[in-house]
């Protein structure tokens, strides 16, 4: 049978900012309880009391990643360096059986310039191409038989390097996405490999963008 606990908990795993704000004793028990009446009413199908609210507010124990805090920060500490790139363009494409034939012929010419930036994902119905604005003109050329979703100019890419082991580290990437939303900071894309996270913004967010992310290595 549920309880009032078992609805606070489920509440409070989805919600990670509120979760994380009862964790540091920051928040208001009482006027969360009354906010958290109604929903876990209709969870119960029966009145439920603030008073029973709130206890089981202050009873709560958040999960290990949570309480981990010392380990995390340490972990940020340790954060490699800070890269922005500028002037980048992003095309959404559809998928095609062309696609990657045409795809080789950006790869040859990416060869040539090794300071460039470029990324492709391929998902299952679209891929996604980021490279410098100087090949704009070239990829539209060379894909001019594709079926363009989007196109987005004036972006900045800020990459960071992530210390070994980091795929191990539970809630890496929430300090990161919260921080930045904190912020107020729109992300345009996001970009993942083992050992480097990157996020593409618009160049009016890439100062704040940059900032938010020293603090989180702070």
């Amino acid at each position: 049978m549920k309880t009032v606990s078992n609805c606070v908990e489920d509440i409070l795993i989805t919600q990670p900012y509120l979760e994380e704000a009862l964790s540091r004793n920051i928040i208001n028990f009482s006027a969360l309880a009354i906010e958290l009446t109604e929903p876990i009413s209709k969870m119960l199908k029966k009145e439920v009391k603030p008073g029973a609210i709130m206890m089981a507010l202050r009873r709560y124990n958040p999960p290990p990643a949570l309480s981990n805090s010392v380990k995390m920060k340490k972990f940020m500490q340790n954060l490699g360096d800070i890269t922005v790139r500028s002037n980048l363009t992003d095309f959404t494409i559809k998928n095609s059986e062309t696609i990657i034939e045409n795809h080789v012929k950006i790869l040859n010419r990416i060869n040539q310039e090794s300071k460039l930036f470029y990324t492709f994902t391929r998902g299952i119905h679209e891929s996604n191409l980021i490279i410098s604005s100087s090949l704009k003109e070239f990829i539209e050329e060379n894909l001019k038989n594709e079926t363009f979703i989007a196109t987005q100019d004036g972006l900045s890419a800020i990459s960071v390097n992530l210390p070994q082991d980091n795929s191990k580290i539970a809630g890496l990437y929430y300090q990161f996405f919260k921080r930045l939303a904190w912020e107020g900071i729109v992300l345009y894309e996001v970009i993942s490999t083992t050992n480097e996270f990157t996020i593409l913004v618009e160049d009016e967010f890439v100062d704040k963008a940059f900032t938010a992310i020293k603090k989180v290595k702070a």
